[in-house]
């Protein structure tokens, strides 16, 4: 089994997937093509992806049942004793544009001066 999702990806790409997976959802593939099949797609996924993000999951003889690979994809696979688990980077907090003001809103100034 071989699942390939793609994000932001041109639509190209998705037409040369499909000819050998069926898109079950936008951007997600799957299918049982041979692993040489499987391997000069993925060749493919990377060559013309561009800007996107590609993930590729297939099953393989290990302790887990299956293995992958990704494409500028900010998380990472981390090995931890025979197991591939994925380490996702933490992310900075959102900064705000600028200070709020302290105080009531105009909005709420005014549905107080209803009342």
């Amino acid at each position: 089994m071989t699942v390939i999702v793609l994000t932001n990806c041109p639509p190209g790409l998705r037409g040369l997937l499909t000819r050998w997976l069926l898109e079950i959802s936008a951007g997600v593939f799957i299918g049982t093509p041979s692993a040489r099949i499987r391997d000069l797609l993925w060749a493919e996924v990377q060559t013309y992806a561009g800007q996107g993000r590609a993930l590729l999951v297939h099953t393989a003889d290990t302790e887990q049942g299956f293995t992958f690979r990704t494409h500028d994809h900010n998380w990472q696979a981390r090995d931890h004793d025979g197991l591939t688990l994925i380490h996702r980077p933490s992310t900075p907090p959102p900064t705000t544009a600028g200070n709020p003001k302290p105080g009531w809103s105009k909005a709420a100034k005014r549905r107080m001066a209803r009342r």
